[in-house]
């Protein structure tokens, strides 16, 4: 099986992280598109064929996603088990449905250098193109943990000695919360935030102090800098 991955960054990384196992890389003939043939050299120096198709081709394939020119077919996803998950920090997401979201998430927890992400079987955003593209490629790098029960996740964490930190609004000052590691950090849904069972299961709430107007960030954002914070620390 395989899963097609689009846009500049995606395919460089689906060809960084797969190489040869990547069945085909498409590219868009076109003049003039440095960035398009610098993408093709990457492939080519790594062993892995590139064809040239009309854009219209691309267009079939991305159905509405932002392709820039560039295409490939990547392995499917591998999930890895939470019995993986022994060390932190890691990102527990609570119903994040929204592809941009997700994959916006994703990027930060590799770039950041997080342990992985687990999320649940139902209510999630799905592993898209959508989602593929708004990660930048990091998908291709990251440890993802696809779980049944979310609750039932973070108590197995917790009887392994994670810290179940939850961000939201009524939770203590980031910045001066008491925590220790390792340590799973809980988001939930824009507009929804954490769900009653997940807050019960974290052993403590924080929130990402605001001092302009504003009283919040979206989920992407809210992970980002609370990530870094804690990795700071």
């Amino acid at each position: 099986m395989s899963r097609v991955v689009v846009g500049l960054q995606p395919v460089r990384e689906a060809i960084a992280a797969h190489g040869t196992k990547l069945s085909r890389v498409l590219v868009e003939a076109k003049r003039d598109a440095p960035r398009l043939e610098a993408l093709a050299r990457f492939a080519q120096d790594r062993g892995v064929s590139v064809e040239r198709v009309a854009r219209r081709e691309l267009d079939v394939l991305a159905h509405g996603v932002h392709h820039q020119g560039a295409a490939a077919f990547a392995p499917d996803i591998e999930l890895a088990d939470l019995e993986s998950i022994t060390e932190g920090p890691v990102v527990v997401l609570d119903e994040i449905e929204d592809p941009q979201n997700f994959g916006a998430i994703v990027r930060s927890t590799v770039a950041l250098g997080a342990k992985g992400v687990i999320f649940p079987e139902h209510h999630a955003a799905p592993l898209s193109m959508a989602t593929f593209r708004a990660s930048a490629g990091a998908i291709e790098h990251a440890r993802l943990v696809r779980v049944a029960s979310l609750n039932n996740a973070l108590r197995e964490l917790a009887e392994r000695g994670f810290s179940i930190v939850g961000l939201d609004v009524q939770g203590e000052d980031l910045r001066t919360a008491a925590f220790t590691p390792p340590l799973a950090l809980v988001i939930g849904a824009e507009g929804k935030g954490l769900r009653k069972g997940v807050r019960a299961a974290c052993s403590l709430l924080v929130k990402i102090p605001m001092a302009g107007p504003i009283g919040s960030l979206n989920a992407s954002v809210s992970a980002a800098v609370a990530l870094y914070e804690i990795l700071r620390r």
